[in-house]
């Protein structure tokens, strides 16, 4: 017996689904995070991923959900997503005289719970703080509306565990 033979308006419907399935899979619902992945040379890469095994679940009360694409260089938290990425190269900032003397309002520099950092502020809010003083750079991007300070205590006790002080190639 054919089933499909009592079944005359079949083609309409499978053509109003099939345009629902392509109207949806267009939409961008999925709000998933994307990072660049660092390149860094062998001892910064190792030292990353030893950094990634010891990163808190949260940060700043965020649950971690990593970025696209997976990677041990790169951690995320909440959404909008504060982004981890390990292995960076050193900032242009960190060696201008004018941030030394605290004459770039853009940038500054600091300290967190043992842990040297460059802050640097981005466009829409956003910061971004990348370690200093230590064997591989880590550059945290924080979000408008999050607290910069509370981030920046979650992720010491993990970068001064894993990144030893030094001087990064």
């Amino acid at each position: 017996m054919n089933i499909f033979r009592h079944r005359p308006n079949a083609a309409p419907g499978l053509s109003v689904l099939a345009l629902l399935i392509a109207v949806t899979g267009c939409s961008s619902a999925d709000d998933s995070a994307a990072a660049a992945v660092p390149s860094p040379g062998e001892n910064a890469a190792r030292l990353c991923r030893n950094l990634d095994k010891v990163l808190p679940e949260k940060v700043d009360g965020l649950e971690r959900e990593d970025p696209e694409p997976r990677s041990a260089l790169t951690a995320g938290w909440g959404g909008p997503a504060i982004i981890l990425r390990c292995g960076v190269e050193r900032p242009a900032k960190m060696v201008d005289p004018k941030v030394a003397n605290g004459d770039d309002p853009d940038a500054v520099g600091g300290g967190v719970n043992g842990v040297g950092w460059l802050m640097e502020e981005l466009g829409g809010g956003k910061t971004r703080f990348t370690t200093s003083g230590r064997l591989a750079y880590v550059e945290v991007t924080v979000p408008k509306d999050r607290d910069d300070s509370a981030v920046l205590v979650d992720l010491a006790k993990p970068v001064k565990k894993a990144i030893p002080e030094g001087i990064a190639d």
